[in-house]
């Protein structure tokens, strides 16, 4: 298949037959990847990053993973579909592919969530074509991160509204209404620590089927498949150039963090501050300045 014009909107059609949304921005000698979160998410999160990097010479790619708003979503409901798509493997498997047809080589894959997930996955596997990693907002493991979220909930919640959510959960009514918004709560403390300032729409783009498959009810409740995923030991492998990033006030442990930075042969530690789990939308910022001088210093051998 011919690779695609290296800017602008397209559908690229993999070799499975589904079509994935993507969108190239920016000039520059930088060539940067992008991975949402979720799973199950969307690619908006990043959707100025071209502008914002600007200054730092960053053509900017982004899409959406299979089954997300704007890519092709299959039936889910269907065994086939589920055994098919619904493993780790397949979703690397995927960057790579979307890599290849957007023509990318010697580029910089930038995680965010489960999208670091994946880009860890990736630098595993394909490492021989990236220039360097980033992890945004995630660890190497989900035992650290379920610890984290728990003891969270523990130091914000009153004992009447932690008993209240684990019946809730012991119940599997994850949709009681005050249980909705005990979680929201949380969510707006550590998942965005600004006054709500992530993307909306007049509909849910939340690919459900994955997301429940993968994390659970809520980021809250880690009961999905993703629960068992652990890449402790492994990090020692990677030894491109990786700039770790997560804010000051998230969801995952920084403790979990810095253990990565000295594990990590290549690797610098930033802490956004006064930012949740979405880094890029609470401090952008500080959250471009230092992304730009990282890309720029590996870029210029001044890593």
């Amino acid at each position: 298949m011919p690779k695609t014009d290296p800017q602008g909107t397209h559908f690229v059609t993999l070799d499975n037959g589904y079509h994935i949304w993507t969108q190239t921005k920016g000039n520059g000698d930088i060539q940067l990847l992008t991975l949402h979160g979720g799973p199950g998410g969307t690619n908006e999160v990043f959707e100025n990053f071209a502008e914002r990097l600007a200054p730092y010479k960053v053509r900017v790619s982004r899409y959406d993973q299979l089954g997300s708003f704007f890519s092709d979503q299959p039936d889910f409901s269907l065994k086939e579909n589920r055994d098919r798509f619904f493993n780790i493997d397949y979703y690397v498997d995927e960057v790579e592919e979307v890599r290849t047809k957007l023509g990318l080589d010697n580029f910089f894959l930038l995680g965010q969530s489960w999208g670091g997930v994946l880009a860890i996955e990736y630098a595993l596997k394909y490492g021989q074509h990236l220039k360097g990693l980033i992890l945004s907002s995630m660890i190497d493991n989900l035992d650290e991160y379920i610890t984290n979220i728990n003891a969270i909930r523990e130091k914000m919640f009153g004992q009447a509204d932690l008993d209240y959510m684990h019946q809730k959960e012991a119940e599997h009514d994850f949709g009681d209404a005050h249980y909705q918004e005990l979680v929201a709560q949380l969510g707006e403390n550590y998942l965005h620590h600004t006054s709500d300032p992530q993307p909306r729409h007049l509909i849910s783009t939340m690919a459900t089927p994955v997301y429940n498959y993968f994390q659970g009810d809520n980021e809250f409740v880690m009961v999905g498949a993703l629960k068992d995923w652990d890449r402790r030991g492994s990090l020692s492998k990677i030894t491109l150039p990786t700039y770790l990033t997560f804010g000051g006030h998230e969801t995952m442990p920084l403790t979990a963090a810095r253990r990565m930075a000295g594990e990590l042969p290549h690797s610098r530690l930033h802490i956004t501050p006064n930012a949740g789990h979405g880094q890029m939308l609470d401090n952008p910022d500080d959250y471009f300045s230092n992304l730009g001088q990282y890309l720029r210093d590996v870029t210029d051998g001044n890593f």
